[in-house]
């Protein structure tokens, strides 16, 4: 899958010889990620070719005279197009030579050096287990320790991530962002600059169904039953008043298996609920609160006159989403540089004969692209396991399954500087039959 990387902003430094430089912001999900060189950039992409050949990207190429501010622009967008490009490669993603270089431009750009450090990894219920890493172990290997430690099956590692989640007033909490495989959770929760964040366990999947898969392992049946329990207290999941006594009774005696089975019922049972945000639909600047799982966006909207109304949004009339940045520079002149994150993700949906856009102004806009790009993913396995004849690749723990599908949606989530919907039409609608590693 296509990776959320993004380069919004570069900045000119003064190096020992008396010259300048240029220092790219390269960020991740919509955090910043880590600061580097073209020449970096450059060494790395020679070493990764020489390993993968000539199925890497263009590189940008190397100007040997003074650079224009247009040039300096348009390298800096071509650096963002192959840093994008460079990770669509699954065996790219999990080979030493990608891995490695990430991990020291993470740990450089945050002045970290590599040590031993206990970090805790908080659970569902509230309860969080400190587990004694190397900062720059990858999100990867710290899932690897954490779930040995709690007894998870090494196999059902595929289920589960890591999140940056932040714990707000009245014991509410917010999923900031999916932690990537290669990112260093003890760098990313350090460099995150959010109060009362922390890392946590979280299954990741959104067809509720699949917890079927996990339920001969006790250590993840525990696992989603906590965060069946968490998404009925935080009001993600909203069961009826029977199904809700219904619950309580089987939480009581403490009947994990038949208090998932009934949680399958409940109303947004195994969706991620997203941070109250507004949206252009069915009049610009309505409030709205979505929840997203079960292949589907479900809208719960603000009207002017203060009614509430829902929208589903099936994935299957979704013809493509984009995330755009709208927001401004900080500390202009300053040695950060950073970003004031305000972003919009805009969709395509079939209604009535009809392509509109719908627009959501949230700063978990990544966040939410991740959950349709996974939606559509699951979607395709499982049609391809009813229809062994057609034939996706699918990455899967650094192996690719090899199924043959087609379908029409295509994730154009790059992190794009402002522009109208008419320039997004032209620019970025692009269609046809794609491979799932194209999302």
């Amino acid at each position: 899958m296509k990776t959320h990387f993004c380069i919004p902003v570069s900045q000119q430094r003064p190096d020992a010889l008396g010259g300048r430089y240029v220092l790219y912001s390269v960020y991740l999900d919509g955090y910043l990620f880590c600061r580097v060189r073209y020449s970096q950039l450059r060494r790395w992409n020679e070493q990764l070719r020489r390993v993968f050949g000539n199925c890497l990207p263009p590189f940008p190429p190397k100007y040997y005279l003074a650079m224009t501010t247009s040039m300096a622009d348009e390298r800096r967008g071509q650096l963002e197009q192959y840093l994008q490009k460079v990770t669509m490669e699954p065996n790219m993603l999990r080979s030493d030579v990608f891995v490695d270089f990430l991990k020291l431009v993470q740990l450089d750009t945050f002045s970290i050096t590599t040590k031993t450090a206990s970090l805790d990894i908080f659970l569902p219920d509230g309860r969080n287990i400190q587990i004694e890493i190397l900062t720059s172990d990858t999100a990867e290997r710290v899932l690897e320790v954490a779930s040995h430690n709690i007894g998870l099956c090494q196999e059902l590692l595929s289920y589960f991530g890591l999140f940056l989640i932040r714990f707000c007033k009245e014991g509410k909490l917010s999923v900031m962002k999916k932690l990537a495989d290669f990112e260093l959770p003890y760098v990313s929760l350090r460099s995150a600059g959010v109060e009362n964040c922390k890392v946590g366990l979280r299954k990741w999947y959104m067809d509720p169904s699949l917890d079927s898969m996990l339920m001969d392992c006790p250590a993840a049946v525990d696992l989603i039953h906590m965060q069946a329990r968490q998404d009925i207290e935080q009001e993600w999941a909203n069961p009826t008043q029977a199904q809700r006594q219904k619950l309580e009774a089987l939480q009581k005696e403490n009947n994990q298996t038949k208090f998932l089975e009934l949680s399958q019922e409940v109303r947004h049972y195994g969706y991620l609920q997203l941070d109250p945000c507004t949206c252009d639909y069915p009049e610009p600047g309505c409030g709205a609160v979505l929840s997203v799982g079960n292949d589907e966006i479900s809208c719960c909207i603000t009207l002017p006159d203060n009614q509430t109304r829902e929208i589903r949004f099936q994935m299957s009339r979704v013809k493509c989403w984009q995330v755009t940045f709208l927001g401004t520079l900080l500390d202009m002149d300053g040695p950060q540089r950073t970003l004031n994150q305000n972003l919009e993700l805009r969709f395509q949906y079939s209604e009535d004969s009809h392509w509109p856009w719908f627009v959501i102004y949230t700063k978990q806009a990544f966040l939410l692209s991740s959950c349709l790009k996974k939606m559509i993913s699951e979607k395709m396995v499982k049609l391809a396991a009813k229809n062994p004849e057609m034939q996706i690749e699918v990455p899967e723990q650094g192996k690719r399954k090899k199924y043959h599908i087609q379908q029409s949606q295509k994730d154009s989530s790059r992190f794009l500087p402002r522009k109208s919907k008419t320039e997004i039409a032209k620019a970025d609608c692009v269609f046809g039959t794609i491979k799932e590693e194209d999302l």
